[in-house]
């Protein structure tokens, strides 16, 4: 008996051993494969990469824009969601086609973006864009009104044209299939205009309203006709609030509720020398990250 229970003993210790020691290689064995990562596309221009001003009024990249912010969103529900910026300050719909300002490996920001969606076309789960208003720099400078419109009305039909080659092209990548894709039309700068307290400047301000009024709707015909959802940042920066509607601030005295929200939510009422800078700050881009996750929820 002594013998069978030493015997039953030191097989219970070599089994408790083993099962001991297989345990790591069970749960080696049980432990599942890295969740693939999904992707989120930002193309455009300056706002894209999330461009402000430093203390010394020179206009630098962040991580602080409305891409980084929509991300932040859009990766609680998604942990598999990496984000990839690919925009350029300064670019417009001519230079993202045909390249100019910003390197890419590829030649120019279409071409590096249609290589990344060949690549990663099936896990994609978000491109947005944002191009065309530097497209119009060269006229807002202008102040005869006539060579200011027909300057506008040259570079709108610029804009339609190139908008379009850009959408068939992002389009016909990965195979006829765009992902889910959203643009946006923009806030109006020039609105801070009016503290300048000139009726002229003033008659400027107001007389931008219906600009980007106009380039918003331009934007917004392409972009639909590609079956491309767009968000809307002109109404977000509450563009269209009547300027009879005032309200008071500190800085600025009693001023047009449309003309506190641009200060609000860009640095072009900033002092010198960080402003006045057209790009939009913390807050704003806040604000175009909001427009475009209340357009993605409700695709």
């Amino acid at each position: 008996m002594r013998r069978i229970a030493t015997t039953f003993a030191v097989v219970t210790l070599v089994t408790t051993a083993a099962m001991a020691g297989a345990a790591p290689a069970l749960a080696a064995h049980r432990t599942t494969a890295p969740t693939p990562a999904t992707y989120y596309l930002s193309l455009g221009d300056s706002l894209s990469q999330g461009v402000q001003p430093n203390k010394s009024g020179v206009s630098v990249e962040t991580n602080e824009g409305y891409p980084n912010q929509l991300f932040t969103a859009l990766h609680m529900t998604n942990p598999t969601l990496k984000l990839v910026k690919i925009g350029c300050p300064g670019e417009t719909t001519a230079t993202m086609i045909n390249g100019g300002i910003c390197t890419y490996p590829a030649g120019s920001q279409l071409k590096q973006a249609v290589a990344f969606i060949n690549k990663h076309h099936a896990s994609i789960k978000l491109i947005t864009i944002d191009i065309g208003a530097n497209d119009l720099n060269h006229c807002v400078t202008l102040t005869d009104p006539a060579k200011l419109v027909k300057c506008l009305e040259k570079a709108f039909k610029v804009v339609g044209t190139n908008l379009a080659t850009i959408l068939t092209t992002l389009t016909a990548a990965g195979g006829s299939n765009l992902p889910p894709t959203i643009g946006m039309n923009y806030y109006v700068p020039e609105l801070a205009g009016w503290l300048q307290g000139t009726p002229a400047a003033q008659a400027l301000a107001k007389a931008s309203v219906a600009l980007g009024q106009a380039f918003g709707t331009l934007l917004s015909g392409v972009y639909t006709n590609f079956g491309v959802k767009v968000a809307d940042v002109y109404d977000a920066f509450h563009t269209t609030i009547p300027f009879s509607r005032r309200v008071n601030t500190p800085a600025f005295g009693r001023i047009p509720r449309a003309v506190a929200y641009i200060c609000s939510y860009t640095w072009e009422c900033a002092a010198p020398p960080v402003g006045p800078n057209e790009h939009a700050n913390i807050l704003g881009y806040g604000v175009i990250a909001n427009a475009f996750l209340t357009t993605y929820l409700g695709t």
